[in-house]
């Protein structure tokens, strides 16, 4: 029971905007990204032996979905039957109210409001650090959020499939860092030096009694202080 996890490939986004529900697709380095994703876990199917299973997870948001149809394109060459489905549950970290204001508007909205306290100097990174503002989210909300769909997910699978099995899901570096924490994957001190490379699979395996592992697939060592941005 193997689950590739993949964040999206390069996409347009606003410049120092923290929030990670920003509506744009794909750029053409992205497009690229996101084909050669699909060739490399057709190469981890072959080296592990695995069939794939017909449902690819991805995030709703744009740049996941481009990133997931780019990937069953290549895959679907000699798979028939396999689709994409589009979830909520895989979104990056929201910030509610705030979403695709920029840092210093965000920062603005809170010292204008006489309900809230100054924002801590590390509020974009802080794992547990929630905006006090309708809607948002922590980073480690967003990550249990996502284990739990990684979770229900496989083990649904697991209840129809007698062969060796691998599932796809595309979403976003952090959210999908923060879950490997709640399964057990990451220690949390890996959570902020660790990244994702775009559109690159990170293989797990679920196994229902021991539960998961990191067996194949490179995790991105992240510069000292880079903020968590998705």
């Amino acid at each position: 029971m193997l689950a590739a996890i993949v964040r999206h490939g390069d996409y347009h986004q606003l410049p120092d905007t923290p929030s990670a529900h920003q509506p744009f697709p794909l750029t053409s380095d992205g497009r690229e990204q996101a084909k050669r994703a699909g060739c490399e876990l057709r190469d981890m199917l072959d080296t592990f032996g695995c069939d794939l299973a017909p449902q690819i997870d991805s995030s709703n948001l744009l740049r996941a979905w481009q990133t997931a149809s780019l990937m069953q394109s290549v895959l679907g060459e000699d798979r028939r039957g396999v689709a994409v489905k589009g979830f909520d549950a895989l979104a990056e970290r929201g910030l509610g109210s705030a979403a695709n204001l920029s840092a210093a508007q965000i920062e603005a909205v809170i010292a204008d409001d006489p309900r809230f306290a100054s924002l801590p100097a590390n509020w974009k990174s802080n794992s547990h650090f929630r905006l006090p503002l309708q809607g948002a989210e922590s980073l480690m909300d967003a990550g249990e959020r996502v284990a739990s769909h990684l979770t229900a997910q496989m083990q649904a699978l697991g209840q129809h499939s007698e062969a060796d099995v691998l599932k796809l899901f595309v979403g976003h570096g952090a959210a999908f860092r923060h879950a490997a924490h709640q399964l057990g994957i990451l220690a949390f001190d890996e959570i902020a030096r660790l990244s994702m490379h775009h559109a690159r699979p990170v293989l797990l395996e679920y196994r229902h009694e021991q539960g998961w592992r990191h067996i194949a697939g490179e995790w991105k060592v992240r510069r000292q202080h880079a903020q968590f941005r998705d």
